[in-house]
């Protein structure tokens, strides 16, 4: 699953994170159900700070920053995007130890008294948007040039030769745009 975790014997003295299904059925403009969707997320509320999580935020724009995002990008006619990054909180790499049940109904019969030790986060993990967070600003956005913008940790800036492309965060929504017509090869899908 995503290289999320790892089974492992179950450590003592180590505090474990209970596991749950949410499911959810998807449905079009007519109210016909067109797919149905599971998803497995820790119960954060069994989360103990400082044993679990150490630091837990959420970035949230500066109105300023807004303004002055959309004065740069009006006054050079730069031509803003939007997207959601889908499951974001499942890409974020995680840097405590964090174990997790085994999912019901998908234990391991071979190892069923083991637990998952996370790599990356899991929809419910209180450090899931910090994790997400430091893996798009450290791991992709500066190592591709680009700046904090001031005292904003949510706008980013990359100037090269006559190019300058701006992009700003919003948890899992990111609005950016480039002076060049063509969408430079840093923000296009890789």
């Amino acid at each position: 699953m995503n290289n999320m975790w790892y089974l492992v014997p179950r450590p003592k003295y180590k505090h474990v994170i209970g596991t749950k299904w949410i499911f959810k059925n998807k449905q079009d403009e007519n109210g016909v159900i067109i797919r149905n969707k599971a998803r497995l997320v820790a119960q954060e509320y069994s989360q103990i700070e400082g044993i679990d999580c150490e630091e837990t935020f959420a970035l949230v724009d500066r109105l300023k920053s807004i303004r002055i995002l959309l004065a740069i990008t009006c006054s050079l006619r730069i031509k803003l995007y939007q997207m959601d990054v889908k499951s974001a909180f499942l890409n974020g790499i995680l840097s405590e130890q964090v174990y997790v049940e085994q999912p019901k109904g998908f234990e391991d019969p071979k190892f069923p008294n083991y637990l998952y030790r996370l790599k990356k986060a899991l929809y419910g993990l209180n450090q899931a948007l910090r994790a997400w967070n430091e893996r798009l600003t450290i791991t992709y956005l500066l190592e591709k040039k680009f700046e904090k913008w001031g005292v904003d940790k949510t706008l980013f800036i990359n100037r090269s030769n006559d190019e300058l492309l701006v992009a700003q965060t919003y948890v899992d929504d990111i609005i950016f745009g480039a002076t060049s017509r063509d969408l430079p090869l840093v923000l296009q899908k890789r």
